[in-house]
């Protein structure tokens, strides 16, 4: 049926990073929204008690719903959690979706799933799937159940903005420790910012319902960003020091460890995806690039960075070393 799925919207991952700001894009626009909340500073204009790793608890969650926008997701976990979470806790709400008859399910994966590797402009799935991490098999197995019930699967690669606590600082964590550019800055990067992220998820999710129907689309900005001009605006901030020098993939695993060379690796070469496919189906906008919506998100970059910093008042303490790019 060429339905537009319009009506009461179940998010779950509302108080994360990309579910928050598809939260209050949705609520902005009047489109009444229901949190999928395990604890109890959930905001919204209704709150559904369920947990992701308790199938039981997602029971009658999608009543009443036409949508299920899905962007929850274990980022660093174990094996076992992300399996629990992002496998079989949405394999589960696949189920409740089907159950209730919901007509559009969207969920926010990532391109992380192909795994190592160059990566250059390419199409979805021109390269098989081949996840490294725990967080990314998992969330490839996240995919085939959307999939399988018709929905809709957006794969960003590396998501930017307020609330980021992964990418940028991430950046500025390995250039201070290397004191140096990786392979020069050159590496070419799919990113996109978290506000853009939330009006194509919000886009697809109001698409009629015949339209993407078990479709996988790449979501970034159609021009790459190198690694280089993200490193400059860190210099320019006073976020990291001044890179004169730089350094191969293969000397900075020697000097921060093998435990660092799948983060260096996705830093260190191209990772960048087409996602002509997504912008031709929606009716919004990459937006402007990294370097013109970097201003609108330079306090918080300034206030998270700083805060990682050591602190030579207390002494010699080691660098706050935040979770994995992906």
């Amino acid at each position: 049926m060429n339905q537009f799925a319009s009506g009461p919207v179940l998010l779950t991952g509302g108080s994360g990073f990309i579910g928050s700001h598809v939260r209050r894009l949705l609520q902005s626009r009047g489109t009444p929204v229901r949190v999928l909340a395990h604890h109890a500073d959930a905001d919204s204009d209704e709150v559904v008690w369920g947990n992701l790793a308790d199938p039981a608890s997602l029971r009658g969650i999608c009543a009443g719903v036409t949508t299920v926008v899905h962007t929850a997701s274990v980022i660093n976990g174990s094996e076992e959690a992300c399996r629990t979470v992002n496998e079989r806790g949405t394999a589960a709400l696949v189920a409740e979706a089907r159950r209730a008859g919901v007509r559009r399910l969207v969920y926010v994966s990532t391109a992380a799933v192909y795994g190592d590797g160059v990566h250059q402009g390419i199409a979805e799935n021109a390269v098989a799937p081949a996840p490294v991490s725990p967080t990314s098999r998992s969330r490839l197995m996240a995919e085939s159940s959307v999939l399988a019930a018709g929905g809709t699967v957006l794969r960003p690669m590396f998501v930017y903005g307020a609330g980021d606590r992964w990418f940028v600082p991430a950046v500025a964590e390995l250039a201070r420790r290397l004191s140096a550019r990786l392979a020069g800055g050159r590496a070419r990067l799919s990113l996109i910012s978290v506000h853009a992220l939330a009006e194509a998820v919000c886009a697809v999710a109001q698409l009629p319902t015949a339209r993407l129907e078990g479709a996988t689309l790449h979501a970034a900005h159609p021009a790459p960003t190198t690694l280089a001009e993200i490193l400059d605006v860190l210099v320019e901030e006073a976020l990291v020091p001044t890179l004169a020098d730089e350094i191969g993939y293969e000397q900075a695993v020697a000097e921060l460890g093998q435990g660092m060379s799948r983060r260096l690796g996705l830093l260190g070469f191209d990772h960048y995806y087409d996602s002509a496919r997504l912008w031709q189906a929606v009716d919004v906008s990459a937006g402007p690039g990294f370097l013109e919506t970097y201003p609108h998100c330079a306090q918080w970059y300034r206030e998270v960075i700083s805060a990682a910093l050591p602190k030579p008042a207390s002494g010699p303490h080691a660098v706050h070393r935040p979770g994995p790019v992906r």
